[in-house]
């Protein structure tokens, strides 16, 4: 049987990993993470809710015989959109008729474990690939997007260029955990604070978040793809690490070759 051999020599120990996902879904990264040996702690910087009102969502789904396409854009996205019509009683051949966008394979998993197919994955997992892969398929027709309350509106105001005709429905929102913040200020007094610990390269630069001094000097941060590592820049950090494959197991790739090489590199190899 194979196996991975960076498991074998488990590049990551001693490394501390701060885990910034929502608590429910952590698992995956922190659990792959541990198999290479990281010392894990997860503190979540988001919360996943139900929206404030479901009657757009509500609206939509009752009248999903008026729609061609279905876009969703992340796991979260479906999780909430099928909790919601099973809550309705919408059952799934009110679904079969339309051709639906997955983001990337985790949401095409989820889409497809509910017995549905799933027409669209981009080569890339991010709005702009999904936009390019639906070009010259959406001129006249009706598209539903559900997404979080806050997102880029990339996707529907390039699918509406396209010639679309786009609902944008709120499915869920995410939130800050009000106790995320003590732990981590707590973690930072102790000098625990670390994506990849400071025995990894330079790490990013101070700076002031939420109105704390944050001293990331010596930490690594690490980042799942581009959209996040513009968003990191925009609040004046930056990523030492971006996935070249913007998934869970991307990640945990070029957090491994990071290190590895950082190393080779200290041993003048």
């Amino acid at each position: 049987m194979n196996s991975d051999p960076r498991k074998k020599r488990s590049p990551l120990r001693g490394i501390r990993v701060l885990v910034g996902r929502a608590r429910h879904q952590a698992s995956a990264l922190s659990s792959g993470l541990r198999a290479l040996g990281a010392r894990v702690i997860e503190i979540p910087f988001i919360e996943i809710r139900k929206p404030r009102s479901y009657a757009p969502l509500d609206t939509a789904l009752r009248h999903l015989d008026q729609y061609d396409w279905l876009i969703l854009t992340s796991v979260n996205g479906v999780e909430a959109l099928w909790g919601r019509a099973g809550k309705l009683r919408i059952p799934k051949k009110s679904f079969s008729h339309l051709r639906l966008a997955a983001i990337g394979p985790a949401t095409r998993k989820a889409i497809s474990v509910r017995g549905l197919k799933v027409h669209v994955v981009p080569k890339e997992y991010v709005a702009e690939s999904v936009v390019d892969s639906l070009r010259g398929q959406v001129n006249g027709q009706r598209v539903l997007l559900a997404r979080a309350k806050v997102a880029r509106d990339v996707i529907p105001r390039e699918l509406r260029k396209l010639g679309a005709e786009v609902d944008v429905v709120e499915a869920y929102e995410t939130v800050l955990p009000r106790a995320s913040g003590a732990k981590l200020r707590n973690l930072l007094k102790k000098n625990w604070v670390a994506l990849l610990g400071g025995q990894l390269g330079h790490g990013a630069r101070a700076s002031r978040v939420s109105g704390s001094r944050l001293l990331l000097d010596g930490v690594c941060l690490a980042s799942i793809g581009p959209v996040t590592s513009s968003t990191l820049r925009e609040i004046g950090l930056r990523a030492d690490i971006e996935a070249g494959q913007y998934t869970i197991p991307g990640l945990i790739d070029a957090i491994a070759d990071y290190q590895i090489a950082t190393v080779a590199k200290r041993s003048g190899l």
